[in-house]
């Protein structure tokens, strides 16, 4: 008899998974290489320039850079010294990679990562000519992953079909996935869930006359608090197998099937059926995951969607201007192991995408990135208190160790600015409308 904990995770996805674990499966590089990457890892942390590194490897402290806020002080300890051959050669990957095989721990993890952002330039060092080299072969697998219809389906199920008993481990009981909103007086996670949502409703100044189109339905969370509180008409769609069996049921259950369709398709799909059909349009997070080549298409689609005096809401995470072509071109820890396929944008580059590809207004832009790190904080507290339920859904240590890293990952990220998140209401006319201004924000 198999036991819960030896229990693996059944269907499409465990192969998936078992397969990408598999590929950074330990490898132990030649004696030599290790003493040539402690050379290169040490060199790269001597620039360190804001923040302060100790790295403890056995009895010996090392102390790197200088305290400075807000960057933070961080303690690392080298368990294995593969750890540097694989900081060393695989760069920013490696050192994930060397985390999830255990070469090394920290006692903050959201905080290296900060640091880490921080001193960029000094950190680009790793990236060296090994690096680089593997680098090219590793766009071309993300060339392969790119977001054709078919593409889009299998990047999407390698994420959001990991299950969503899964995903309730750690989400707020409304399972939204995105970033919450801390105001105003908004101390629980599930409030502050409430008050993104209802923020979005807000701006797009939603009434019972509304035909609201929402693109990526997450598990429904913002579709039933639309047609409960404001009594429109939604449609929601999604490619995500297990987060339309949710979001179905969750409807049936909360009696709304005559208000909300759950539809299973793809966004470019929407036109032919729908064109000039909705008043209103709202995607909270989903644009990361259309990639670069497809931005135009995107916000053509929500155009075509939507009616000559129709409003979208877009929710994203952006990455800095001066960061994206960098970024775009390259097959991160997140693209490899969290979000194949996905590619953040930067204002800018929507911007440019807008312009060029849909007749659509900005007339309202909110920055609320500060909000993320918090959300992902207590994400990651949230996953780590319960990791005796995910191990029963037969996920290993180094699956938890992944998504740990990937948690932390984002999290310092945000702190560190690399990162933000922004709401952009868009109008389908050319007239000026004063959006409705979130509470404590002074005006739109």
């Amino acid at each position: 008899m198999t036991s819960a904990h030896s229990q693996e995770p059944q269907g499409p996805f465990a192969e998936r998974l078992h397969d990408r674990l598999e590929s950074v499966a330990p490898t132990r590089r030649p004696r030599a290489l290790e003493s040539l990457g402690r050379r290169i890892v040490r060199d790269a942390m001597s620039r360190l320039r804001h923040g302060r590194l100790r790295v403890v490897e056995g009895e010996t402290t090392s102390v790197f850079g200088q305290a400075e806020a807000p960057a933070p002080e961080v303690t690392v300890r080298v368990l294995d010294p593969e750890f540097y051959a694989a900081a060393a050669f695989g760069g920013s990957v490696g050192i994930a990679e060397a985390y999830i095989d255990g070469a090394w721990e920290t006692d903050d993890l959201a905080g290296l990562v900060e640091l880490v952002t921080r001193n960029d330039e000094a950190m680009e060092d790793l990236e060296g000519p090994m690096a680089r080299a593997l680098g090219v072969f590793s766009r071309g697998v993300y060339w392969l992953e790119r977001n054709t219809r078919a593409g889009s389906r299998r990047n999407i199920v390698a994420h959001y079909d990991l299950g969503n008993e899964f995903f309730s481990l750690f989400l707020d009981p409304s399972m939204t996935y995105s970033c919450a909103i801390f105001e105003p007086g908004a101390t629980s996670l599930e409030d502050a869930q409430r008050e993104k949502i209802d923020r979005a409703c807000r701006k797009l100044a939603l009434g019972p006359d509304d035909r609201l189109l929402e693109i990526g339905t997450g598990w429904g969370a913002l579709a039933l608090h639309a047609a409960t509180r404001y009594g429109c008409r939604v449609t929601t769609t999604t490619i995500s197998d297990e987060q339309h069996r949710l979001t179905t049921a969750r409807v049936r259950e909360a009696g709304l099937h005559d208000r909300v369709t759950v539809l299973a398709c793809d966004y470019r799909d929407l036109p032919a059926r729908f064109a000039g059909s909705f008043d209103k349009l709202v995607s909270i997070e989903m644009i990361e995951a259309v990639g670069q080549a497809y931005l135009g298409t995107f916000f053509d689609v929500c155009a075509r969607c939507l009616t000559p005096e129709g409003t979208a809401l877009i929710q994203s995470i952006v990455i800095r201007d001066r960061y994206f072509e960098r970024a775009a071109s390259r097959r991160d820890f997140l693209k490899k192991y969290i979000f194949p396929g996905s590619c953040l944008p930067s204002v800018s580059v929507m911007l440019e995408a807008l312009r060029s590809h849909a007749d659509l207004e900005v007339t309202h832009l909110e920055s609320i990135g500060p909000h993320y790190a918090t959300t992902l904080r207590m994400w990651r507290e949230a996953f780590l208190g319960r990791l005796d339920d995910v191990r029963r859904l037969g996920y290993d240590e180094r699956f938890v160790r992944m998504w740990e890293y990937y948690l932390a990952y984002c999290e310092g990220a945000f702190r560190a600015g690399h990162v933000g998140n922004v709401q952009i209401v868009l109008d389908k006319h050319t007239r000026r409308r004063r959006v409705p201004a979130p509470p404590g924000t002074g005006g739109a």
